[in-house]
């Protein structure tokens, strides 16, 4: 289908894309929680909007995580039905919490699904966000 040079292309222009067609500055990050942050993700067969707890220390990656599991019920109203993993594996083997949100069905090789993938990512990192917002004091309250 595509050359490695060309699926890194399209993948680039994706990226780009999603810039332009939302140009916002998201949280991400910026949580002034170190190792406690949001992601975007697309491959060839789905997209995820994540938070993403990589802290080394175990007991502040579950007081964190733990944290967000007592907000379960008030986080699904930001964002919908969500998976939850406490000892999540990274492929490179890094053990970390995460909470996450995904699409299936799309790609980041098909241009034709591009704009589901941006705006699911839109509806989902908005609620993150504004989940965030609303609970940060409680959240950072560790």
């Amino acid at each position: 289908m595509f050359s490695k040079e060309e699926a890194q292309q399209v993948r680039k222009e994706f990226w780009m894309a999603f810039g332009k067609s939302f140009p916002r500055k998201w949280l991400l990050y910026n949580t002034k929680i170190k190792d406690f942050s949001f992601k975007f993700y697309a491959d060839k067969k789905k997209a995820e909007v994540s938070l993403d707890i990589e802290m080394k220390d175990e007991i502040f990656r579950d007081a964190y995580y733990n944290k967000i599991w007592s907000l379960e019920d008030i986080l699904k109203d930001f964002i919908g039905d969500f998976h939850k993993e406490e000892l999540y594996t990274l492929e490179n083997g890094k053990v970390i919490s995460r909470i996450w949100i995904e699409k299936d069905g799309v790609s980041i090789l098909n241009k034709n699904t591009w704009q589901q993938t941006f705006e699911f990512f839109v509806e989902k990192m908005d609620g993150f966000e504004r989940f965030y917002y609303e609970y940060e004091d409680f959240i950072k309250d560790v």
